[in-house]
């Protein structure tokens, strides 16, 4: 199993509501060997975390081509990319 990790940092005062309703559409997601996807605010529970964590569990590398390469994912892609200042991805087997 494919476990694709992201973390975001949000550019300052960027519209929260609409973060939210980014990860809403991120969670709703449905590609063909995702297993599940989790997408939140960090809780704050330790200083210099980054904004907001994805996480998503894939079948295996081509599922996760899959989900890189999705139509819809990128559309949503599209829309986080003006919120965002800095992004951090990694892909670990699980």
């Amino acid at each position: 199993m494919i476990r694709n990790i992201t973390l975001v940092r949000a550019r300052s005062g960027h519209d929260r509501a609409r973060m939210q309703d980014i990860l809403a559409q991120l969670r709703a997601m449905r590609i063909r060997g995702m297993i599940g996807l989790w997408a939140g605010s960090d809780l704050g529970l330790r200083e210099g975390n980054w904004d907001y964590g994805i996480v998503a569990d894939l079948d295996d590398a081509e599922a996760y081509r899959r989900y890189d390469t999705d139509a819809e994912h990128n559309r949503i892609r599209g829309e986080l990319a003006p919120l965002v200042e800095q992004i951090a991805r990694s892909q670990i087997e699980v």
